[in-house]
């Protein structure tokens, strides 16, 4: 069975040009990078030129690139290094719409006494600005947040919120491991002091992501160990994943235009067909600030489950929302925060597109969706009432 692959917001195929420059580090060439002799020096100045490639990608310099394990660790290091830096500001500014990699931490640390501001979100999905400058107080340590929603592909103004913040001299965290690759960024343009990525999210392997710190941010390590990143993060880099990331990194720089231009009118097109084929359907998110690749929409009277169900039997992989979260029965916490009716949030699914997708596959899933929602809603007494009570007007 062919699979028509639209869950690219949980993770991404590797690329051919990521495993192919791979596979030499995991036999050919193994030694340690942090080796004295010439045979772990040439994976040292291979990690170099990996590190040269992702900085390149978001227009930052190779030493402001610290490579982690994941997306996760990253958004927990920066935001326990500025807990770490200014130990007497006990105050996070984040939102409720954040991934579990920034909510639960906060969480956590609400339990050991930190005061948490969770930003509220608009219908559409957007910031609301004056609370948010209404939220940086002296006491603020640290602003986490995403630039760009995991489920909607709402796009947040990280870079105008990163100006607010500097003007109040409080440090500004982004998770940017969905817009990292699909959008430009460029951080010479911005004041944005750390930001996180994750290598699973281009097209790069899983168990690989990077942390930027901007030249001259107070930092303090997460991981202790050894003298690796300029002791920023110990522990012996993982080489072949690094490479990997470095080599899809220079893919993504190349295909950016792809994305804002190919991709975007894939998702336009699926977007559309379905919407115009299946009654009460609805677009979640601001349909113009958001990534070019995502598309979430609820189908109201069935369940996402069921919907995710009957499309996997015809090989068409999406999502009910965040593929860390997809095991709870409970809606969406970023539906949730936006305001969807409960029995819109509960049918919504998550299109995520890359350049890898195709037209006939577009055209294949505008095909058997439709079927799918009439046979879920033909099982629904609240389907049925909602059609009895419009056939009688």
């Amino acid at each position: 069975m062919k699979i028509v692959y639209l869950d690219n917001n949980a993770t991404t195929q590797v690329a051919s040009e990521v495993l192919e420059a791979m596979l030499p580090y995991f036999h050919e060439y193994y030694g340690n990078p942090s080796s004295m002799h010439s045979f772990g020096g040439q994976v040292a100045r291979r990690i170099r030129e990996a590190r040269e490639q992702v900085a390149a990608l978001i227009g930052a310099t190779p030493d402001e690139i610290i490579f982690t394990s994941c997306g996760t660790e990253s958004d927990n290091a920066a935001i326990r290094s500025a807990l770490a830096t200014y130990p007497e500001r006990r105050r996070i500014v984040t939102s409720r719409v954040e991934h579990p990699a920034v909510k639960s931490l906060c969480a956590n640390l609400a339990g050991q006494g930190y005061r948490i501001t969770e930003l509220p979100v608009e219908k559409n999905g957007l910031l609301d600005m004056e609370q948010f400058v209404g939220s940086l107080t002296p006491d603020t340590a640290v602003v986490s947040l995403m630039w760009a929603n995991n489920e909607t592909g709402v796009l947040f103004p990280v870079e105008k919120a990163a100006d607010l913040s500097h003007e109040r001299g409080i440090p500004f965290h982004t998770d940017a491991v969905q817009s990292t690759g699909k959008i430009p960024i460029d951080m010479k343009k911005n004041m944005i002091d750390m930001l996180s990525f994750s290598g699973h999210k281009l097209h790069a392997p899983k168990g690989i992501g990077v942390l930027y710190v901007r030249k001259g941010t107070r930092f303090s390590p997460f991981l202790i160990g050894g003298h690796q990143e300029k002791g920023r993060r110990g522990g012996t880099e993982n080489t072949p994943s690094i490479i990997g990331l470095g080599k899809a990194c220079e893919l993504a720089a190349r295909h950016l235009d792809t994305e804002s231009s190919a991709v975007t009118r894939l998702r336009d097109r699926l977007e559309e067909a379905l919407l115009a084929r299946i009654p009460q359907s609805r677009v979640n998110g601001d349909i113009l600030q958001r990534l070019p690749n995502t598309t979430n929409i609820s189908f109201e009277f069935v369940e996402g489950e069921g919907i995710l169900l009957l499309m996997n039997e015809y090989g068409i992989c999406a999502s009910s929302g965040s593929a860390c979260t997809s095991g709870s029965l409970q809606p969406s916490h970023v539906l949730r925060a936006m305001g969807v009716p409960f029995t819109m949030a509960h049918g919504s699914i998550r299109f995520s597109l890359s350049i890898y997708n195709t037209e006939e596959e577009i055209d294949f899933v505008i095909e058997k969706l439709p079927p799918i929602i009439e046979r879920l809603r033909s099982m629904s007494p609240y389907w049925t009432s909602v059609a009895q009570a419009c056939a009688s007007v």
